[in-house]
């Protein structure tokens, strides 16, 4: 009998490579799944406990395979808008206050893509006096150009919240979120 996690375990667990690489985020159900067929161990846990008939596991927060699995990287960190203001630290990237939508650096209706090179997060009132306007003919400047995020905490998470206790295995020191 597979032991069934209580309400509290609906959360995530880290999945890991037998090289200690991240691979994914599962469900802590899967997670427990995959540790009582012996394809991966628990390294870290949870006080939390998940009862069976004949068992008691704890849940886990990060699992590493026991196989090595090949990944065909790499992956693009998909567009979206809670990814941008996310990228962009929920600010305008334009006058700095709270972002309530997204820019298009170069206007779409002047040949601007809908790619993170061209989207920022800006407030309401920037993103309706630049209208359908460039940065040269505002006479505005980016502090920094919009770029594609990278690293594993983006490819595996995207706008997620980070677990604190993932944050050794996916490189990311305390006070940076993905």
């Amino acid at each position: 009998m597979t032991p069934v996690p209580g309400r509290g375990t609906a959360a995530a667990t880290l999945l890991l490579n037998a090289t200690y690489e991240p691979l994914c985020v599962v469900s802590s159900r899967r997670a427990i799944v995959l540790v009582l067929a012996e394809k991966a161990v628990s390294v870290d846990a949870s006080a939390e406990l998940v009862h069976a008939e004949s068992v008691t596991v704890p849940v886990p927060v990060v699992v590493r395979l026991t196989r090595y699995v090949r990944v065909p990287y790499p992956a693009q960190v998909p567009l979206s808008r809670r990814a941008v203001f996310t990228r962009d630290g929920q600010t305008c990237v334009y006058c700095g206050s709270s972002a309530t939508s997204i820019d298009h650096v170069v206007p779409r209706s002047r040949g601007g893509t809908h790619t993170w090179d061209n989207v920022v997060a800006a407030c309401r009132r920037c993103n309706h006096t630049k209208a359908d306007r460039s940065l040269a003919e505002m006479g505005w400047k980016l502090p920094h150009p919009p770029h594609t995020p990278s690293g594993a905490a983006w490819r595996l998470l995207g706008h997620r919240t980070v677990d604190p206790r993932w944050r050794e295995w996916l490189g990311l020191a305390d006070s940076v979120s993905a």
